[in-house]
């Protein structure tokens, strides 16, 4: 395995004597977490009652193996469809077939998203298979579910596109729930990328907040809670018992990469901004605790990591972060074991705010987000002729981010849209492109994405029969102006599939 020689250069000054090695996936059967049941490439015999004593048991042995990798079933997808069905026959779905997309050989979906969310998990799973399914062939989903290969420095070109789960989750009384499942669903009307770049889904939480994980009053998502399990936010009480919380995040990176999209998570660096297992974090203590967090959710498919933060660990100017980061030397020494660690190399490493300057990329990033906004051709385009020479790390523009208080123009978030996909003179000198999930489906005006990544907020936008419901037509932007952006942002993701392959 080859790393690059920047990054080793601080591993070595910081640690003289490292002896690392890279360990592989344990994705060993485990029939206790998972309950009983027995798997092959087409069938399941699933026994979904557990007693009570036993679900005492399953709940220990969870928590005593939390962050020793991947120990669920090989074949999650599958699972939760057969979970959600008590079947293995997978169905072509009409209603799929009615708003489908197609452009060269990729497709998605092309509907609005209140609607996409009302569809239920076997209905969303159906939509996949349709989507994918090889020519002549039945829908299926197949026994093994590789990452997209953009080759190992992908995430040097890839777009970036963040999502809230906690935004588009379900909301029942005081519990907000189901964020995988739902962004399971909506990721099927996101565009793929062209062969020649990736699209990456970048979650804003994976692990929980400081508190009230789970319910209305939760707190800061720039807060996390790491070696604590799998936020509440984001998994299903309905699959409890039937299917563990890191098997239900091995689905959605499943479902996720059959769709030909790369996955990755946000996480901070700053130590006010971490807890471990419910106590104060201390870099200088817990730094092998922050990287068994690290390599554990890389072993449940991810394939990228935003490190809130990054750029003040050399630029303290503006830092606006609780407590310290790490230094350059220490920094460089995470990723290079998280990579080793993890047995790949092909992860993307992401800093918020990192500029164009070498020291990120001796630290062992692969992306930077900020030198500007896209708003000008000749400008993202001179950076891209700018920063031509370094294939290993590169700074981006922005459509927007998660301090967009809602007020750009749809006008404008198109035109920076575009000159992120094309404002290059060649496909390998495309610059890290960053956007949010608004800026493919308009949230309702003037929704502020800092505050909902600092506060749970439940939207009433109609008259539906359940509470979920309420909130999914509140939190996106249902009028005719909205979708008529949507498709404007489709039909320039389509130029850039019919453009570079």
């Amino acid at each position: 395995m080859i790393y690059p020689v920047s990054n080793l250069k601080h591993c070595f000054a910081y640690r003289k004597n490292i002896k690392l090695q890279a360990s592989t996936l344990n994705s060993e059967r485990y029939a206790v977490t998972d309950n009983r049941y027995t798997s092959t490439d087409k069938t399941y015999l699933h026994n979904t009652t557990v007693s009570a004593q036993n679900q005492m048991f399953i709940t220990n042995i969870q928590n005593k193996i939390s962050f020793k990798g991947y120990q669920g079933d090989k074949q999650p997808l599958k699972k939760l469809f057969w979970i959600c069905t008590g079947r293995n026959e997978i169905y072509e779905d009409d209603w799929t077939k009615l708003h489908i997309k197609k452009v060269n050989n990729k497709k998605w979906i092309n509907a609005h998203p209140a609607e996409i969310l009302r569809r239920t998990p076997e209905q969303t799973i159906q939509s996949l298979c349709t989507i994918t399914k090889p020519e002549k062939c039945y829908p299926h989903i197949p026994s093994y579910i590789p990452s997209p290969d953009f080759g190992d420095k992908w995430g040097r070109n890839a777009n970036y596109i963040e999502i809230n789960p906690r935004a588009i989750a379900k909301y029942d009384g005081e519990k907000i729930s189901e964020g995988l499942l739902n962004t399971m669903k909506l990721i099927t009307a996101i565009p793929p990328s062209s062969n020649s770049f990736a699209n990456c889904i970048i979650l804003s939480q994976l692990y929980p907040a400081f508190d009230n994980d789970g319910r209305k009053h939760s707190s800061s998502l720039y807060c996390t809670d790491i070696q604590k399990g799998i936020s509440k936010t984001l998994t299903s009480e309905n699959l409890f018992g039937k299917m563990g919380s890191d098997e239900q995040v091995k689905a959605f990176n499943d479902m996720a990469h059959l769709l030909g999209f790369k996955t990755g998570f946000r996480l901070p660096l700053s130590s006010g901004q971490l807890k471990l297992n419910g106590k104060d974090f201390d870099w200088k203590l817990h730094e092998k605790q922050f990287i068994d967090a690290c390599v554990y959710a890389i072993n449940l498919g991810f394939d990228c990591i935003y490190f809130d933060s990054a750029k003040h660990i050399t630029d303290k100017n503006h830092y606006c972060g609780s407590g310290d980061l790490p230094n350059k030397e220490q920094m460089a020494y995470m990723l290079f074991s998280i990579r080793a660690k993890s047995g790949r190399n092909d992860l993307s490493f992401v800093g918020e705010k990192c500029y164009d300057s070498a020291q990120y990329k001796e630290m062992g990033f692969t992306a930077g987000t900020d030198w500007g906004k896209a708003d000008y051709f000749e400008s993202v385009l001179w950076e891209s002729k700018k920063q031509a020479c370094s294939r290993e790390y590169a700074a981006g523009p922005e459509v927007s981010n998660d301090n967009d208080c809602g007020e750009y123009k749809f006008k404008t978030r198109l035109n920076r849209l575009h000159n992120c996909l094309f404002a290059h003179e060649n496909i390998n000198n495309k610059l890290p492109s960053y956007m949010q999930m608004h800026d493919i489906f308009p949230l309702s005006p003037y929704t502020n994405t800092h505050e909902l990544m600092l506060n749970a907020k439940q939207m009433k936008g109609s008259d539906a029969w359940t509470e979920c419901e309420r909130h999914y037509d509140g939190i996106f932007d249902t009028g005719t102006k909205a979708n008529f952006y949507r498709n404007n942002v489709y039909n320039i993701f389509e130029e850039a599939i019919k453009t570079f392959g």
